[in-house]
């Protein structure tokens, strides 16, 4: 197996290349794919998917040209609506790669539609914007939902006792360790900026 993040640093954007067995996926490409089709040719691995976590409103992805040029397919999570072909995972749907296997989770919170990837074999998490690196993702109604943010953090938690994860790879910022600690304490972070705002509001 070979992974490796391909980092945009003037959008702090984390692509990833994962490869097993000559069979590739892209997760989140961004609008120039000459480095994914060229990693995999270097490598003499095809490019079997294209993963979007969800729609990206800071940059331009790169999928359409990559589907185009790869005849991979276009794999988005539940609820995503497209006027181009996809794919559109159901939430549990697992996806081979040469020996191991990519289970897509919906997680819905930051974008409706959002979803993460979990390689099942490695126990990695790969969490698209849900969690991030440095900072937190934005909730931003109505397809951002704070409720349904919640609680996919308990589901990504629950994920992490099942297949032992221990590593975090987000689409911002470096890889995470410790993961169901991350977790937690980004859960417990929300929820303590949330009591602020209950108690400013209740104070006036």
């Amino acid at each position: 197996m070979f992974i490796k993040q391909l980092y945009t640093n003037c959008l702090s954007e984390a692509a990833y290349y994962i490869e097993s067995e000559g069979e590739a996926a892209i997760i989140d490409p961004l609008r120039d794919t000459e480095a994914y089709v060229k990693l995999a040719g270097e490598r003499k691995a095809s490019i079997k998917y294209i993963f979007e976590t969800h729609f990206h409103a800071d940059f331009v992805s790169g999928h359409l040209d990559l589907s185009k040029q790869t005849g991979a397919p276009i794999v988005f999570g539940p609820q995503a609506k497209t006027n181009f072909t996809i794919h559109s995972a159901k939430d549990g749907e697992i996806f081979k790669l040469g020996k191991i296997s990519l289970e897509v989770l919906h997680t819905p919170g930051h974008a409706a539609n959002h979803v993460c990837l979990v390689l099942v074999e490695d126990g990695l998490l790969f969490s698209g914007d849900h969690i991030l690196n440095g900072s937190t993702t934005i909730i931003n109604p109505p397809d951002g939902e704070m409720t349904a943010y919640l609680d996919s953090l308990d589901r990504l938690g629950s994920a992490c006792d099942e297949h032992e994860i221990d590593f975090i790879l987000p689409a911002h910022g470096h890889v995470l360790g410790e993961a169901p600690q991350a977790i937690a304490q980004l859960k417990a972070h929300r929820l303590k900026r949330e009591a602020k705002v209950v108690a400013a509001m209740t104070a006036r």
